[in-house]
This record gives structure tokens, sequence and C-alpha cells, in this order.
């Protein structure tokens, strides 16, 4: 199975400069967990809820009025290609503990993210089982 049989299709990146509170919207109304982040047509880097708390709001001096996504984003974003074995691409995350991974096409133009949840829908069960232990493990 390719990962772009799994992935969530459809998916837009927004600026480094787009506030937080607008982020936590957007997030609500789309029930997702994380959003791209894009800059000068690149992916530069991925705002999840969690940054959003533990790299905003439980700093001490967090603005939430003033924030933006490049204040807590998540840097050096890792991807597969929408061509990729999917177990290939559940080796990846595993390996780097992360639930989510932008997916691009061969124009290097992202055009969907694979998550946990898609993971859980498409990959057979042994792979998801090895995947969810290794991810959800306690980071140290």
């Amino acid at each position: 199975m390719k990962v772009k049989d799994a992935m969530h299709k459809g998916v837009d990146w927004v600026s480094p400069e787009t506030a937080v509170t607008e982020l936590a919207k957007l997030m609500r109304a789309e029930d997702i967990g994380s959003i791209p982040i894009g800059e000068n047509d690149r992916l530069i880097g991925m705002v999840t809820d969690r940054d959003i708390v533990c790299k905003g709001l439980a700093e001490d001096g967090f603005d939430s009025r003033t924030a933006t996504a490049r204040d807590v984003m998540t840097t050096g974003i890792h991807c597969c290609r929408e061509d990729d074995d999917l177990a290939k691409a559940m080796r990846h995350m595993e390996e780097l503990k992360i639930r989510r991974l932008p997916v691009i096409n061969k124009s290097m133009r992202m055009v969907g993210i694979l998550s946990v949840g898609d993971v859980g829908q498409s990959a057979p069960r042994e792979l998801v089982s090895e995947y969810v232990k290794s991810v959800s493990a306690h980071h140290h």
C-alpha cells in the first residue's frame, strides 16, 4: 500500500505570521491537531495543539494576543512522498516518534498529511500495533 492511499488529502498551510489564536480556531473548526506552516513556497514548520500549549501558554510572558505561528512552531520538518510504501513512512514516523507526517509529490508540493488516524484506518494490524506502541512511549 502507498502513502497516497492512506493519507488525508487537500491539506493547506498557513503563514508563519498567522496569529496563534487563529491557528487554534482553525484547528477547532477543521477538527485537526496540527497545521503546516509555509513561507516562500516552502514548508518551514508545523504547529500542533501541543506546541500551542507547551511552547506558548505554559511559558511565562507568553501573550496569546500577539503570538504568531513562528513563535510556537516546530522547525526541521520531515516529509514522505505520496508514492512511498506506507510501511516505510510508518517506520519513519516511528523513528521520529511523531504522529503526523506531511506528504509531498514529485514536484515537492505538499499534497496531504499522514496521521496516526490514517495509519490506524489503513495499515495492516501488526504494523499499527508496533507503530502505536513506539510513538506512544514516553519521551525522555
